[in-house]
């Protein structure tokens, strides 16, 4: 790999003094993490943008022989590092997920006899396919380039919020093509496109849409496509079977026939290159119409100066990466952190048009009023640390989040807020109701300004809905019963933390019934914990605990993508009382320290995808987020400097500038966001309160410029590869007592001070 990252150095500076003019951007690695569980693209998009722009790798099938495929797993995002092949650039993509959708209006430029196969990625030059090196690759924030060999052409890639730039040098042709491909799916398979349309709009301009049926069950994507150069010709090739074509059948629709549609259609635009000549494509999105993504084509770059638009992102993200300045012990803890921070604004992303206008829940066309609207909520990962994150460095953006979730519900035919939605659907992957997390998150630190009454009667909707996995049997007996519902331990847990948070919004709006009785949800916990074994379990309906349960085994034991050793010490809102019913402070440390020196065999993990040997650490599991807030769990024993040397041995070894340097998905920026609140010292354990779980910084120190014009300072003495433990913390000169810290000692600016010693503080 070359000249994908420049390089800054700075000599040693204090803490206090301002980095003006820091190239920010020269510190993301946009290729971290697209390898093995990674799945992180490493295309071009703003921060937070809908135009997500990246290269394809594999034309890869979910199923073969009507079997699910393992391998397509790997290729969640698109892009997989160890590839030689490029198969095109589409246009929408999820990072670091562990189930996938997307991968929208694939553009492939070809030169030659036209061949609209994809072909297959180990047969060179079996279809429109290319190959390529990773020593012609260039990935910087806001700007991809490669070159595509076979066909002599160099690739550049960069995107406004809604508009993908595309701009290609080609050789010279009497036979240069650009492909747009409306089959090309990520975890595709047979049927996955509704229908597909395309209008040649004059000899420069198309537009169209897609409609898909998958993660998103309904999810319709309009496009407008516009060239540098007019095309001499064009067509495409149905891939469907028709019966009835109407009177349509009268026409060539193959060849030069302004109207495309059916479900799968492969398009081709030829073009005459002259030797080194240019050929740009905008191309933009809209949920609402193709009338809509022209206008945000036109507004948003209406030039064809791709250089302007590759500064105006860079500038962009600059902007974004500088709310938190840091200084670190080496290079290439500076490069992880901004790599951290770079992933946690992927996403949520941008879903309306120009004008405020995008295609809600209902499928109908909603005007946002009063906020900008936003999708790709992956709650059951996001609650834990990326929310908390965004109260912290992205207020004003969360609340606009937030906005968006209370849309979601109010057009919602359950009257539920989204569970795990994207593109104005709602897949229901994974479990809880989190959005009550991060709305609970907001008010408690008072950064959203959304009426908490509404709010409020969102959440008790949402908690409320009985056909809603296990939520009758939860409602009725206090826990989710193993024979009516599966993963039921897990649901049980994160049901009652929910409706902890639930209570807390009623708390703050006065509502004591409500209070009441969500504080009594809170405690359904006991209802899973035996306290003859030491562990939650599953329990029937019938009210006797499953037999044949194994504690340590990630499949088919009640708990989802984890196992009782684990995920049964998740209860955020009552961590006191879940240690006292586990033995005490002393006896849960060494439960603490049996998680993280036994190793997990691998019988245990095998038939779990989403649990891998490279995210483990003895039998904690930082590649999955159920455990996150494990590491910070000794400062509620007698011991927490465990909690200081545990955080720091994570970040050193699950974190790496490289493309495998993320142990797992990283979930749409969660697995990031853990390490930028490490990083800083401290981590949410429970969202929904005030308080942050102290942790050991890794940073020498760090300024946080907060959008209430204040400036938090974070400063450490005697930092240190070794000096890994905490001896005293200060906050504006007076000493921090005990192992938490508070918002409102965030919110206001000020310094702390972080005093790290080579030995623990006991």
């Amino acid at each position: 790999m070359k000249n994908f990252i420049i390089l800054f150095f700075f000599s040693t500076m204090s803490f206090a003094q301002n980095i003006s003019n820091t190239n920010y951007i020269s510190f993301v690695n946009p290729l971290i993490g697209t390898q093995k569980m990674g799945h992180v693209f490493p295309g071009v998009t703003t921060p937070f943008g809908m135009v997500q722009l990246s290269p394809e790798t594999n034309y890869m099938n979910m199923f073969v022989d009507q079997k699910y495929n393992p391998e397509a797993y790997a290729y969640c995002a698109g892009y997989q590092y160890e590839d030689n092949t490029i198969f095109g650039f589409a246009h929408t993509h999820l990072s670091g997920t562990g189930h996938s959708d997307l991968g929208d209006f694939l553009v492939m430029p070809t030169t030659g006899t036209l061949n609209l196969e994809p072909g297959q990625a180990h047969l060179p030059k079996s279809g429109f396919h290319t190959q390529f090196s990773h020593q012609n690759e260039t990935a910087q924030v806001g700007y991809y380039k490669v070159k595509l060999d076979d066909y002599e052409i160099t690739a550049e890639l960069t995107a406004s919020d809604r508009v993908g730039f595309h701009q290609y040098t080609f050789p010279q042709s009497e036979q240069a093509h650009i492909i747009l491909d409306m089959m090309y799916s990520i975890y595709n398979y047979e049927d996955k496109n509704v229908w597909t349309f395309i209008r040649v709009e004059n000899d420069s301009t198309i537009t169209g849409y897609r409609q898909t049926n998958g993660w998103a069950r309904t999810r319709t994507e309009y496009f407008a496509m516009k060239f540098s150069k007019p095309f001499e010709s064009y067509g495409h090739k149905k891939y469907d079977v028709t019966p009835y074509r109407g009177f349509y059948r009268q026409f060539n629709q193959e060849e030069n026939f302004p109207e495309m549609a059916g479900k799968n259609i492969r398009a081709y635009f030829n073009f005459k290159t002259e030797e080194n000549e240019k050929i740009k494509i905008k191309l933009a999105l809209s949920s609402v119409s193709m009338q809509g993504a022209l206008l945000n084509l036109e507004t948003e770059i209406p030039h064809w100066d791709f250089d302007k638009t590759k500064l105006e992102t860079q500038s962009k993200w600059n902007s974004e990466l500088s709310k938190v300045e840091v200084e670190t012990l080496t290079l290439a803890e500076k490069e992880n952190f901004y790599t951290a921070l770079y992933h946690t604004m992927l996403s949520p992303i941008l879903y309306e048009d120009v004008d405020g206008s995008y295609r809600g829940l209902d499928q109908n066309i909603h005007t946002s009023d009063g906020f900008t609207n936003y999708t790709v909520f992956s709650l059951w990962d996001t609650y834990r640390a990326l929310h908390p994150l965004f109260n912290l460095i992205q207020p004003k953006r969360n609340n606009d989040m937030i906005k968006s979730m209370l849309a979601h519900h109010d057009q919602s035919v359950h009257k539920m807020l989204p569970v795990w939605s994207h593109y104005a659907n709602e897949n229901w992957c994974m479990i809880g109701y989190h959005s009550v997390s991060v709305i609970a998150d907001a008010l408690a630190k008072e950064t959203t300004n959304v009426d908490i009454n509404k709010a409020l009667q969102a959440c008790v909707n949402t908690s409320s809905v009985p056909y809603y996995p296990g939520m009758k049997q939860y409602m009725e007996k206090g826990y989710v019963a193993e024979d009516i519902s599966g993963s039921s331990v897990s649901k049980t847990l994160e049901y009652a933390y929910d409706d902890w948070c639930i209570a807390q919004i009623a708390k703050k709006a006065g509502q004591k019934e409500i209070l009441e009785e969500y504080l009594n949800r809170a405690e359904n916990y006991n209802k899973v914990y035996d306290p003859e074994i030491g562990y939650m379990r599953p329990k029937l309906s019938d009210g006797s605990w499953r037999k044949n349960f194994e504690p340590l085994d990630t499949e088919g034991q009640g708990f989802i993508e984890g196992n009782a050793l684990n995920y049964g010490l998740y209860v955020p809102q009552n961590l006191d009382q879940m240690i006292s019913m586990m033995g005490g402070k002393d006896q849960f440390s060494k439960h603490l320290d049996y998680i993280f020196t036994t190793p997990l065999e691998d019988q245990y993990i095998e038939k779990n995808e989403d649990i891998t040997r490279d995210g483990m650490i003895g039998s904690y599991v930082h590649g999955n987020e159920p455990g996150h807030h494990i590491p910070y769990l000794y400062n509620w024993t007698n011991q927490p400097w465990k909690t200081q040397e545990r955080v720091r041995m994570i970040m050193n070894t699950m974190y790496q500038n490289k493309v495998d340097g993320l142990c797992g998905n990283d979930d749409a920026g969660q697995m990031s966001a853990w390490y930028i609140f490490s990083a800083l010292g401290f981590y949410p354990v429970t969202p929904g309160s005030n308080d942050y779980a102290i942790g050991s910084p890794m940073v020498q120190w760090a300024v946080i410029h907060l959008e209430n014009g204040k400036t938090l300072k974070i400063n450490t003495v005697n930092q240190s590869s070794t000096a890994v433990y905490v001896q005293k913390i200060t906050i504006n000169g007076i000493a921090l007592k005990g192992n938490t810290i508070t918002y409102d000692a965030l919110k206001n600016g000020g310094e702390i001070v972080f005093y790290l010693g080579s030995k623990p503080k006991k």
